[in-house]
């Protein structure tokens, strides 16, 4: 396995955290980091595989054309956008 190294700066809360994990876990802190981005790291890349085939070949004009098939009329009451939004 390769390694590269990547100097990395932590708001000094989040790293007494992260020291205090990889204490209670046995392990440096290196290690526990390490560990934690290549735990996100599979976690964004299940999800975005899980995306990209539930949407397969799907279009936004396919979208557009399921809208239209909805009926037009007012929201029903307390449904309705906050009046706040552009």
């Amino acid at each position: 396995m390769s390694k590269a190294t990547y100097p990395l700066k932590l708001p000094a809360s989040v790293k007494a955290a992260a020291t205090r994990l990889a204490r209670e876990d046995g392990v440096s802190l290196n290690q526990w980091i390490a560990a934690a981005v290549a735990q996100k790291v599979g976690a964004v890349e299940t999800a975005a595989t899980f995306f990209r085939l539930r949407a397969g070949d799907a279009r936004p004009e396919d979208l557009t054309a399921l809208l239209s098939l909805a009926p037009d009329r007012a929201p029903d009451p307390g449904e309705e956008l906050p009046s706040d939004l552009p």
